[in-house]
């Protein structure tokens, strides 16, 4: 077992909260003395305050630059496939 202390703020991580849950992308946006803030995007608008000695199943790997620049390529170009584009042909 993990906790959020071992992550660092301005990083992309891929983590499993609980051992049965699917993995998921987040980033750490700050860390304050007993608490971090994550964005999840498995739902782009979900924020949230986790304590640092709160559990985590799996950290899986820290994000290079370089993948979150390539992943960011195909999240947000299929975004429009999904979302439509709202410019009139």
């Amino acid at each position: 077992m993990f906790t959020y202390d071992l992550l660092e703020a301005g990083c992309h991580y891929l983590i499993k909260e609980k051992e049965t849950d699917a993995i998921v992308l987040i980033k750490v946006a700050m860390v304050s003395d007993h608490c971090v803030f994550i964005q999840r995007y498995d739902d782009p608008m979900a924020t949230a305050w986790k304590l640092k000695k709160d559990a985590l199943h799996d950290i899986i790997e820290c994000l290079s630059d370089a993948a979150v620049k390539q992943w960011e390529q195909h999240f947000f170009n299929s975004k429009d496939v999904f979302w439509g584009n709202d410019e009139e042909d």
